[in-house]
């Protein structure tokens, strides 16, 4: 799967880009659509599933120096504010305090990062470790695993220093159920 093929397939769900198109008029910094509500939009394209099938929810990245609880409470209330229409649930953070509160609701350490692609290249499994955002001539696109794993339907371990196999087993287990066509890779 090309670059254009997983754009045009994860755009077709129509919240997506109502997503990214909002995040742009906002002007948040660093600010990206990220993980599972783009892979599985492709995910249902490719088994002609609904669009929104088994998405829990539409997940955003930004990164703010403002490391406050305050400050992100107010970029959650406004963009909720702003997309409430979609009837969806989003969940936004700010990439430059997820350190803060990751090992107390997790269980295991989290690095400060330097960016919001910083979150993205430590998700649980490597086939959602993608973000699309507006850009000037469209949309920029962050993989850096690329997309051969979203094509095949596969779900793969990462494992970064804030790996927990019980976290990635109980969501391949949740995605499994809703999408029985991928291949979980287990962790040895």
């Amino acid at each position: 799967m090309t670059q254009d093929e997983f754009l045009t397939a994860a755009l077709r769900n129509p919240v997506n880009p109502a997503i990214t198109d909002e995040l742009d008029r906002l002007g948040l910094p660093d600010a990206w659509l990220v993980a599972g509500c783009l892979v599985q939009s492709v995910w249902n394209v490719l088994t002609k599933r609904p669009l929104d099938h088994g998405i829990s929810d539409y997940d955003v990245f930004y990164f703010d120096s403002d490391t406050s609880w305050e400050a992100e409470d107010a970029v959650i209330r406004d963009l909720t504010a702003r997309l409430g229409h979609l009837g969806v649930a989003i969940e936004v953070r700010n990439q430059a305090r997820v350190h803060l509160w990751y090992p107390e609701k997790h269980g295991v350490p989290y690095p400060a990062l330097s960016c919001s692609t910083d979150g993205i290249d430590r998700f649980l499994s490597t086939n959602v470790q993608v973000g699309i955002r507006r850009s000037a001539s469209g949309y920029d696109v962050y993989a850096p695993r690329g997309f051969d794993d979203v094509a095949a339907m596969i779900v793969r371990p990462n494992r970064t220093a804030n790996f927990s196999a019980a976290n990635y087993a109980k969501k391949a287990e949740r995605w499994k159920a809703l999408w029985p066509e991928i291949t979980v890779i287990e962790v040895d």
